[in-house]
């Protein structure tokens, strides 16, 4: 599990395609990454890998073809910037929201406003997704665990603090751009414990 507050900003240093999956090589820029673990989970861009490998400065982790075809790892090019948080530990402070690190689809960026000091981002999402996006409630964007300010037929909308921007990879997003989306799990235990009730 995560909590939405991203710890560093690396970078996707190399791509290795290996029977269809690919190895994928993660420089930990800012990541505190003292005392790092084989088999550890660490959210990219909001997407849970497993350490398989690891050095002062990098680690190594393997994504599947499932995973290469429902999230933005598939297409993210060599040196692109990326969001990382390592797993939360049960004394955490829980800042953001509770996150899986589990992809449930992709959205992409559909305009950036200025609001004050602030940034209001308007994002695109799949249909079948935005029944579980309310106003006031959590979502996590590329790993970034943020509040709805607003929400409609096509997508959704929320407020970037400067710290935000300044401390994430959304400083290198732009419209356009694609971003990993993922809803608050407890909107899916409380659809299913509903569809419990009617059967």
């Amino acid at each position: 599990m995560f909590t939405g507050i991203i710890e560093g900003v690396g970078r996707l240093a190399a791509r290795d395609p290996r029977g269809g999956d690919v190895r994928l090589t993660i420089a930990t820029g800012s990541l505190p990454f003292e005392r790092a673990g084989m088999g550890e989970s660490i959210a990219v861009n909001g997407v849970c890998l497993t350490v398989i490998a690891f050095d002062a400065a990098t680690f190594q982790a393997d994504a599947s073809t499932e995973t290469l075809a429902l999230t933005t790892l598939g297409g993210l090019a060599e040196g692109a910037t990326v969001n990382l948080e390592r797993a939360l530990r049960p004394a955490d402070r829980l800042g953001g929201h509770l996150v899986s690190g589990h992809v449930d689809g992709v959205g992409q960026v559909l305009g950036i406003s200025e609001e004050a000091r602030a940034q209001r981002w308007r994002f695109a999402a799949p249909k079948p997704l935005l029944r579980y996006i309310a106003r006031k409630g959590s979502i996590c964007v590329d790993g970034v665990s943020l509040t709805v300010n607003a929400v409609d037929a096509e997508g959704f909308e929320v407020a970037l603090i400067p710290h935000t921007v300044a401390h994430t990879a959304f400083a290198h997003t732009d419209v356009g751009d694609v971003v990993n989306l993922e809803i608050d799990p407890i909107a899916r235990y409380v659809e299913r414990l509903m569809q419990g009730q009617a059967e």
